[in-house]
């Protein structure tokens, strides 16, 4: 990984769909959608492209993760979302995105509230929502069954009303 001046959040572009589907193929990849070809990345990638909530987690230009909202405007609601390729975990850079985007998400963004949900199992992905200034509101027993065993999800909320968390944010472009 190259130094933490490097990373940033930018739009995601249709240029990524290697990098993504490159995400997709590593080992102990918790997956947000379904990619399994150029094809599938492409237009994983368009979705994103269209999406004004979907951002790159970049290193050095190439990303490495995604961090993203599915936004229900009428509502001012959106589901939060977020993955990151195994060689960037474990140095903070996607909490810092995380919580970047929620910032950006419930300001300038326009949301009021947003959602999430992680496997229980996952105790990484529930620190990076804390970390972004998430609270956990509960649990959903047995929700997705994920090879051939039902697993528990935990939800999380935040409001344009809570107070942003201190996690030190990455730089942020719109471009």
């Amino acid at each position: 990984m190259t130094i933490n001046g490097s990373v940033l959040l930018r739009r995601v572009a249709l240029a990524d769909a290697p990098a993504i589907l490159d995400g997709f193929r590593a080992p102990d990849m918790s997956r947000q959608g379904e990619v399994q070809d150029e094809p599938s990345a492409a237009a994983y990638t368009r979705a994103l492209v269209e999406n004004t909530y979907g951002f790159a987690l970049a290193d050095a230009g190439r990303l490495v993760g995604v961090v993203a909202v599915d936004a229900d405007l009428r509502n001012r609601l959106g589901w939060f979302w977020y993955w990151t390729k195994p060689s960037h975990r474990g140095r903070g850079l996607t909490a810092r995105a995380a919580a970047t985007v929620a910032n950006w998400a419930l300001g300038a963004g326009g949301l009021e509230r947003l959602e999430l949900g992680h496997r229980a199992n996952n105790p990484a992905s529930g620190a990076v929502a804390r970390a972004a200034g998430f609270i956990q509101e509960g649990l959903e027993r047995e929700k997705f069954l994920v090879e051939g065993r039902r697993i528990d999800v935990l939800t999380y909320g935040r409001l344009y009303s809570d107070p942003q968390p201190p996690t030190e944010e990455l730089p942020l472009t719109h471009g």
